[in-house]
């Protein structure tokens, strides 16, 4: 399931905030925000980032920059313990009524890749052959997930370079007008401010955004080896409590020890259930 994940929108808004309290604190009034809008110098940043952006990649490519900026205000909220409770019930039922009884299960599992794991199992495909065809989803998965960081990694090196070019751009107008003192002002902040907005969307917005969707891409990787992990247990045949210690050694320290103090709670409800 997708969640908002408010991180990313807080950080950016928080950094644009930051700079702005700088700028009025520094002025002494909220006009001398306006010293830092200048249009001459958005054209140059933006317009030769997207000129770029444009040589750099295919069309094709271009085209996923929607997807991958939405991929960066969003999380997929899939934990862990969850995970490895579905496996053991999926384990659970395997043993009792067979392979082919987990079908039913899967209707109310929303993970294609656990679906996909299920279902290649159920058809009775060798467990090398599961491992593999899994792992060459995860292979593409993480193809697919670098191309769409790429946009992002190499806005984040062209915006300053774009901004050095503006502060070439404006030196130059401003030794052309040297001997008219009015002129030396706008060329000054053209030649200043470009390099400001470049700097700042690379580093505020285009590398962290970028490092988020590398540090999701890895989450996404070890959750989906957990789930080649379980899907081979369960169509072993594997018992559901050694399965559940061997996916419960993915825990970190702190969701082993909430996992074993609601094992006995859990533990005394299938006893009265049983009872």
């Amino acid at each position: 399931m997708r969640k908002r994940d408010i991180l990313t929108p807080f950080g950016i808004t928080m950094g644009f905030i930051m700079i702005m309290l700088a700028i009025v604190s520094k002025s002494g009034t909220s006009e001398g925000a306006g010293l830092f809008l200048d249009i001459s110098s958005i054209f140059i940043v933006i317009g030769g980032l997207i000129a770029s952006m444009l040589i750099t990649f295919k069309f094709e490519q271009i085209k996923l920059a929607r997807k991958v900026l939405s991929e960066a205000f969003h999380k997929h909220d899939q934990q862990l313990p969850q995970l490895i409770a579905l496996f053991v019930h999926l384990s659970e039922r395997a043993r009792r009524e067979g392979l082919l009884a987990l079908e039913n299960e899967l209707e109310e599992v929303d993970d294609p890749f656990i679906k996909k794991g299920i279902l290649l199992a159920v058809d009775g495909i060798e467990p090398e052959v599961i491992k593999d065809i899994l792992e060459a989803e995860i292979i593409a998965v993480e193809d697919r997930h670098y191309q769409g960081r790429a946009l992002l990694e190499k806005a984040g090196e062209y915006a300053p370079s774009w901004g050095m070019i503006g502060t070439l751009v404006g030196l130059v107008l401003m030794l052309n007008s040297l001997q008219d003192p009015a002129g030396l002002g706008p060329s000054m902040a053209v030649a200043l401010l470009t390099t400001l907005y470049g700097t700042v969307l690379a580093n505020l917005v285009f590398i962290p955004m970028a490092s988020k969707l590398e540090s999701k891409t890895e989450e996404e990787v070890f959750m989906k080896q957990i789930i080649i992990e379980g899907v081979i247990g369960v169509q072993s045949g594997q018992n559901p409590r050694i399965l559940e210690e061997k996916l419960s050694a993915f825990l970190s320290n702190e969701e082993r020890a909430k996992q074993l103090e609601e094992e006995p709670a859990d533990f005394m409800e299938e006893s009265i259930h049983e009872a």
